[in-house]
């Protein structure tokens, strides 16, 4: 039997092609929680996201953890949820099932459009920083680079194919979904029974760090926040 005085596992995945760093001003409190952050690993081309899963599984090493996704990394750690026991399970800037996939990506999966993606420029991404053309795409440029952390073509390739087709069209009732209402990538408009956080963007992981410090020690103990708290605060 675990002691109570045993630190939390906190497992944390981050988004589609990003690399744990991420995650680097995510503070949780050392004395209550034990943070491991998980790394992409590289797919078969015909793998499935159950299987893939499966063996992302192999890199947890605690009973009953905490499992915390962010965009596409929700996806993952919700199909892991369906292999194991967790303590609780949080997804960031992500989807609880197909229902909350934007048009744009039913029309993707439907057309399989996504197949003609240019994704081999992924490995120029150091040069977008010099065409971007404003001081916003400049900025947002630096942060990819900053955080890409796999450009393989087979990966992203397999990523985008799961991402727009993933086959789950019920929403697991015990995940904590926390989204941004300024979120370009999944709209906030087709996202239900969320922790809204106020001017959130697809990358409030990054940018609004302060709001999880906060807020996210409580959800993992208690599996909810007290109301006042979702809309204070959120710097």
């Amino acid at each position: 039997m675990k002691q109570e005085s045993q630190r939390i596992p906190v497992y944390f995945m981050p988004g589609m092609a990003a690399d744990p760093s991420i995650f680097d001003n995510i503070k949780l409190p050392r004395n209550k929680f034990e943070v491991i952050r998980l790394e992409w690993q590289i797919p078969d081309p015909d793998e499935s996201l159950q299987h893939y899963a499966g063996r992302m599984l192999g890199f947890i090493k605690h009973e009953n953890p905490v499992l915390i996704g962010v965009s596409f990394g929700g996806v993952i750690v919700q199909e892991i949820g369906k292999l194991i026991d967790f303590k609780r399970l949080i997804i960031i800037s992500s989807v609880k099932c197909r229902d909350e996939l934007p048009p744009r990506m039913k029309f993707a999966a439907k057309t399989g459009i996504f197949r003609i993606l240019p994704t081999s420029l992924a490995n120029h991404v150091g040069h977008l920083e010099k065409l971007a053309f404003s001081d916003f795409l400049k900025k947002r440029a630096r942060l990819y680079k900053q955080y890409i952390g796999v450009t393989n073509k087979q990966y992203l390739d397999w990523a985008i194919k799961n991402m727009v087709k993933w086959d789950c069209e019920k929403p697991d009732k015990r995940v904590i979904h926390i989204h941004g209402d300024k979120d370009e990538v999944f709209p906030i408009k087709y996202i239900k029974d969320a922790i809204i956080v106020k001017e959130g963007t697809h990358i409030m992981i990054v940018n609004r760090f302060r709001w999880f410090n906060e807020h996210l020690p409580e959800l993992i103990i208690s599996g909810k926040l007290k109301k006042k708290k979702i809309y204070n605060n959120l710097t």
